[in-house]
């Protein structure tokens, strides 16, 4: 008996969907496909698959012909036959258009957030849990002291901001490019996993966050990117919540942080499926920043980055499960148990 890899991955997606349909309706508020890198994220995506699709086929086809127009067009069509089967279109147009309708779908839940569970609710608490953690002491004030908030901040914030491409970016990727097909099944479930997820954490426990919530904490940092994309923030969430606009939405809302989370899936899919030293360094390198400045400029709890780890390895451990990953003793390492998007299950 065999079960389709992108059962969990198409699931998650209709459920968000279903999620996302029935709050818009209750609440007599649009759906809205938000704007982001590159535009909206019906055009963004498919533009990126688009690209790594022809960064694929012209390196590579001018290289292997030697820049001999004639030898060209059967090394295209021997990289087609061999790496865009079907197999691997299934796994992009699946991965593609699950994760889009995952996360335009988490933007929306998070926008009718407050509408539905009531504006912030337990900033006090998160904050009084940091400061307990920190024996007194406020986290972010602690990381100005020791880092510094001249250069720092724009390298902090810098870093931060790279989630925006990272996202799709990663997920063209490994659809793309994934050298079994089960590790792009793997990613894609993983992700629209940790947005739902995400997602639920921020109705479980409604919270602004440190900067918005205590933004006299973050009077020492210069201007930055991030500080710019917080005020952007704020304004936005006003505009939907105090002068009710419509067509757009509001994107505060801290715990849990899916900063911490993405980047931490992102650094455990290239531990455990690419074979580069370098990009294992550079990956794990971006988590930690990452975490470290959710806490510096303020967009997150202690309590939200910790929450975020835990999503990241649920989802990875799932999504690896339901896409025929076998994890070896303590986790350590896991090989596929197949190349296709058909995984093997025990029989009945």
């Amino acid at each position: 008996m065999h079960r389709p890899a992108y059962a969990l991955l198409v699931g998650v997606a209709a459920l968000m969907g279903a999620l996302a349909v029935a709050a818009s309706i209750s609440l007599h508020r649009p759906l809205v496909d938000p704007e982001g890198f590159l535009g909206p994220s019906w055009l963004r995506l498919p533009l990126l698959v688009l690209g790594a699709f022809l960064l694929d086929m012209l390196p590579r086809t001018l290289w292997q012909a030697r820049f001999k127009p004639a030898a060209m067009m059967p090394v295209a069509r021997e990289r087609v036959r061999t790496h865009w089967n079907r197999e691997r279109i299934t796994l992009v147009v699946l991965g593609l258009v699950s994760f889009y309708i995952t996360y335009v779908c988490y933007r929306n839940l998070k926008s009718f957030l407050p509408f539905i569970m009531g504006e912030d609710k337990y900033d006090r608490e998160l904050h009084l849990i940091d400061r307990t953690l920190m024996f007194g002491h406020e986290p972010a004030t602690i990381l100005h002291s020791v880092l510094g908030t001249g250069l720092q901040a724009h390298f902090f914030s810098t870093v931060y901001l790279w989630f925006l491409p990272l996202v799709p970016l990663a997920l063209a990727a490994w659809l793309v490019w994934s050298r079994n097909i089960t590790f792009g099944y793997w990613f894609a479930t993983s992700q629209c996993l940790a947005w739902a997820l995400g997602t639920a954490s921020y109705y479980a426990l409604p919270t602004l966050g440190p900067g918005f919530q205590y933004s006299y904490l973050y009077t020492d940092l210069p201007d930055t990117g991030s500080s710019a994309l917080m005020e952007a923030l704020s304004y936005g969430r006003s505009t939907v919540l105090r002068e009710g606009v419509e067509g757009a939405v509001q994107s505060v809302a801290g715990f849990a942080s899916l900063h911490t989370g993405i980047t931490l899936l992102v650094a455990l899919m290239v531990q455990y499926t690419l074979r580069s030293r370098i990009l294992k360094i550079v990956f794990w390198a971006n988590f930690v920043i990452t975490v470290i400045a959710t806490l510096y400029f303020g967009w997150h709890y202690i309590a939200d980055d910790l929450a975020g780890v835990v999503i990241a390895l649920f989802s990875f451990w799932l999504g690896g499960l339901a896409s025929g990953q076998k994890f070896d003793r303590h986790g350590l390492a896991s090989h596929p148990t197949s190349t296709t998007s058909q995984v093997p299950v025990d029989a009945d």
